[in-house]
């Protein structure tokens, strides 16, 4: 069985803007992600980014859009990422198992690469990415700042979070 790091996209690979990012002049990769996934990948992760993208569903921007901020990423990390899932849904427009903290995209990503969730990690910004890590039992690891939770562990940045699962996996922990 295989390993994966699943990874939130705003906030976590690209910068968050505190709004809808889907126009590529404000879609800006975040410091330390190429580097930061590149030691993952050496170390034998899958790369798999999992993202809500509501406003397809609210009609603001289309799946292209979203593809698009997908390719100038994977541009900008060598072409390091596995597989793009997003999920499309609004829960005031649609309902929707994808939409995290469902965790369709995850599951669909553990069949299709044949993961085993104990070697997997999910790193997001929000309270509801570590909820769809932890239905399908994949540990969590929330960024950003401080003051937004107590959830353990949590730390700064994706940099921070892979020296987390780098050290875990060296340490031998499951």
């Amino acid at each position: 069985m295989n390993k994966a790091v699943f990874l939130d996209r705003d906030g976590v690979l690209n910068n968050e803007i505190g709004e809808y990012v889907w126009e590529l002049d404000k879609f800006v990769v975040s410091e330390g992600v190429p580097e930061s996934l590149a030691r993952l990948k050496a170390a034998g992760f899958y790369l798999v980014v999992v993202t809500n993208q509501a406003g397809i569903a609210k009609g603001l921007y289309t799946p292209a859009h979203v593809q698009a901020c997908h390719q100038k990423l994977q541009t900008a990390v060598g072409g390091l990422i596995d597989a793009f899932y997003f999920a499309p849904g609004h829960p005031n427009v649609s309902e929707s198992l994808a939409r995290k903290p469902g965790s369709l995209m995850l599951e669909k990503a553990l069949a299709r690469f044949r993961l085993d969730a104990s070697r997997c990690w999910m790193v997001g910004d929000r309270l509801r990415d570590m909820e769809a890590g932890q239905r399908v039992g994949i540990r969590g690891i929330l960024v950003g700042p401080e003051q937004q939770s107590d959830y353990q562990p949590h730390v700064a940045d994706l940099r921070a979070a892979t020296t987390l699962i780098l050290a875990t996996e060296t340490a031998g922990y499951q």
